[in-house]
């Protein structure tokens, strides 16, 4: 009896028929060409096939904070090549892979650790993005594309369109130089929608930061500044991506009492008072401040030192949270307990102003960007500026039809 063979992947086995041998990290790939094998042959090869998975298994190995070892050449899937590895995290770490099904695109794969937790979180975010997927089938929200799934050897993993440097990273590598007024007008622009479309879907992200904006792309153009005698970047295209809806949450959802980045985290959730939506705008408020100026606006891991940063360049806690708030160590006879003559208190005083005194410019633009600023960091999470509100706002109206279509 003679069987036709097409294609074989194993592990271990020694075997090569009609074809070449190449080796790829741990697993043999046998390329074979188009024949004819008898019935015994046929059964120890189906052997060999069906044991393919304990063998896999035998090869697979993780390292002892749970992450998968592999490297560069390594193929999983039968269709994901790794290239190098882009980033590391908590969760897991983060490849540049060839997709073998997708033409040989570039994309990323997001491998988490196998460890419960982070691949509960897994399976809560793939959630999340088969909805947006769902909701946004053409990608015009600019939140990142999920392309794919798979449960490997206990490791979760996620393929998503390739992006480049995140704002924070490209900031970062730029010596903290702000960002333009015109690259912040498109990035928070483009930002406001792909959240809008997140709240319009009963969705919170929970966790906007700079270091979840992705670029497109970040290549950038060189210039050398005389005055600080240093070269800078400049950001050829300010096209972004929302990413990492590991923490993103339903509104029919459990809500954990704390969510947020520590710089990013709004008065409410420091209270607890109870969150939803607006807890992104305040995240939003922060980050545009951030791409304005190169620094972070609450520089602070302390949660009493937070609202006094906050009132310091806000103005006073509304007597209605302070009054509605469990978190009442932080206050003393209905005003924040702070000791401005403490070493805390220096820092604060120092290092934190009102708002507008951090305007680079009395330019009508500028004066916009921080109104938008200002009604994103209101206190009261009902008189936040809604989203919908912020797109109409007077600082995107240089922002060009042109942009705007083309987002």
């Amino acid at each position: 009896m003679d069987v036709p063979v097409a294609s074989l992947f194993v592990s271990s086995c020694g075997l090569k028929v009609g074809g070449r041998e190449r080796s790829r990290g741990q697993h043999v790939i046998f390329d074979l060409f188009p024949c004819t094998i008898s019935l015994s042959l046929y059964i120890s090869f189906t052997w060999c096939h069906r044991s393919n998975s304990r063998t896999r298994a035998l090869s697979v190995r993780d390292d002892e904070e749970g992450h998968l070892i592999c490297r560069s050449g390594d193929v999983l899937q039968e269709r994901y090549e790794i290239v190098s590895t882009l980033g590391e995290g908590t969760f897991g770490r983060v490849m540049r892979c060839i997709d073998h099904r997708r033409g040989g695109a570039h994309v990323a794969l997001k491998i988490i650790k196998n460890v419960e937790k982070y691949k509960e979180a897994a399976r809560l975010e793939i959630n999340v993005l088969e909805k947006i997927n769902e909701k946004d089938p053409d990608n015009k929200f600019l939140c990142v594309q999920m392309y794919d799934w798979f449960d490997y050897h206990g490791h979760m993993c996620i393929s998503f369109e390739l992006l480049a440097l995140s704002t924070f990273d490209f900031l970062k590598e730029n010596n903290y130089l702000p960002y333009s007024i015109g690259h912040v007008r498109h990035m928070a622009y483009q930002i406001c929608l792909a959240v809008k479309f997140l709240h319009d879907n009963k969705l919170t992200h929970t966790d906007l930061k700079p270091e979840n904006i992705l670029f497109v792309n970040s290549d950038f153009t060189m210039s050398y500044n005389v005055e600080k005698k240093r070269e800078e970047r400049t950001v050829k295209s300010t096209a972004v991506r929302v990413v990492d809806f590991g923490s993103a949450t339903f509104d029919h959802e459990h809500h954990s009492t704390i969510v947020s980045t520590r710089h990013y985290r709004a008065p409410e959730v420091i209270l607890e008072l109870g969150w939803s939506h607006p807890c992104d705008v305040w995240s939003i408020g922060c980050i545009l401040f951030e791409y304005y100026l190169g620094f972070t606006l609450f520089q602070t891991h302390d949660n009493r030192e937070h609202l006094a940063m906050m009132e310091r360049i806000l103005g006073p806690v509304p007597s209605r949270m302070i009054r509605k708030t469990r978190k009442q160590k932080y206050f003393y006879r209905g005003r924040l307990d702070w000791d401005e003559s403490s070493s805390a208190g220096k820092y604060v005083r120092e290092n934190c102003k009102p708002l507008r005194r951090y305007l680079l410019s009395e330019a009508e633009e500028h004066h916009q960007l921080f109104d938008l600023i200002e009604s994103m960091l209101e206190y009261e999470p009902s008189k936040r500026l809604a989203l919908a509100d912020s797109l109409k706002h007077p600082f995107f109206e240089n922002l060009g039809i042109s942009k705007k279509k083309n987002l």
